[in-house]
């Protein structure tokens, strides 16, 4: 008989640590929907910023020009528009010369998969014109929208050369310069 009540007193402990973890498994769940929701909104704010920081360039530019005008396409952009399960594409043309800015949702909520320092959005950034479609040549470089420490940014990375840097106006600037 003790046999048998000691074997019930662990199937009981047995079954009360399983239903403990079961339990901790909808805080894990609700953390985890959370975070998730946190993410999702963070990466409506990046897409944001970067259309703000490429209509920013595309101003600046058009108002020292006289002759001819930057293009921005879309030329306004929501934290609605920005689509979680497709890619994402904002152009810049003047006169056939194009940069051209694809990204996407990182496959994970946050990744470390193609650059060391984590990232929620990942893209590419293609500059090309005429002549070098003609050559079947496209400058292309990769994009990220990172979480460092206490600083996110939007971040270039060149797979040629491992350059990496800010996403900003210079940026836009120096791509530019090289298709003019």
């Amino acid at each position: 008989m003790s046999r048998l009540g000691s074997r019930e007193q662990a199937r009981d402990a047995r079954f009360k640590r399983l239903a403990k973890s079961i339990d901790a498994l909808a805080d894990k769940d609700e953390r985890y929907l959370r975070h998730a929701h946190e993410i999702a909104a963070l990466r409506r704010t990046a897409a944001a910023g970067l259309h703000a920081i490429c209509s920013d360039f595309v101003d600046s530019i058009n108002r020292l020009l006289s002759r001819c005008e930057l293009v921005l396409d879309p030329p306004g952009f929501s934290l609605d528009a920005y689509r979680e399960d497709a890619k994402n594409l904002f152009q810049i043309n003047v006169q056939g010369r194009i940069l051209q800015i694809e990204f996407e949702a990182s496959p994970e909520l946050i990744s470390t998969e193609d650059l060391r320092i984590p990232y929620t959005l990942q893209g590419v950034v293609r500059a090309f014109n005429q002549e070098l479609l003609d050559r079947s040549l496209i400058e292309e470089q990769l994009l990220f929208y990172t979480l460092e420490k206490d600083k996110k940014m939007w971040r270039f990375f060149d797979g040629r050369t491992y350059h990496s840097g800010a996403f900003d106006q210079e940026y836009l600037a120096s791509l530019m310069e090289q298709l003019i």
